[in-house]
């Protein structure tokens, strides 16, 4: 019988920080958001997500696979990481979507004001007919 306070898994000697590891699932994450959403995109350039992840944080497979592995084997600090991973995850989208309705808002804006131009230039060349009749 293994009590609460018993480790199932030992701590590796090479752990990844909990902030990198957060930094690395919140990659993953965006990779694979993107991957769904953009297939072709990711096949034609033959990125290799895990590849990209290894080299960016100077780690290997086995170091994240063993990190994983025991932060998995603690559930709060698990799910602590991983809460904070959506938070990000959540954060990004926000920050998308406001500046996507910001742009949507302008062109919208910029095509009023051309229509009201058109607009103002028709009513301008009326006049005109209409004055020289």
């Amino acid at each position: 019988m293994v009590s609460c306070a018993e480790k199932v898994v030992e701590e590796p000697e090479n752990l990844i920080p909990k902030e990198q590891m957060m930094d690395i699932l919140h990659d993953l994450a965006i990779f694979n958001a993107a991957q769904a959403t953009t297939s072709r995109k990711f096949k034609d350039s033959r990125i290799d997500i895990m590849d990209f992840i290894y080299t960016k944080y100077d780690i290997d497979s086995a170091q994240f696979s063993q990190s994983d592995l025991y932060y998995a084997s603690l559930p709060l600090e698990y799910q602590a990481i991983y809460e904070g991973v959506e938070a990000r995850v959540k954060q990004k989208k926000d920050t998308l979507e406001a500046i996507g309705k910001r742009r949507n808002d302008s062109v919208r804006a910029a095509s009023l004001k051309r229509t009201d131009s058109i607009k103002a230039v028709r009513e301008a060349n009326e006049k005109k007919s209409n004055s020289s009749s």
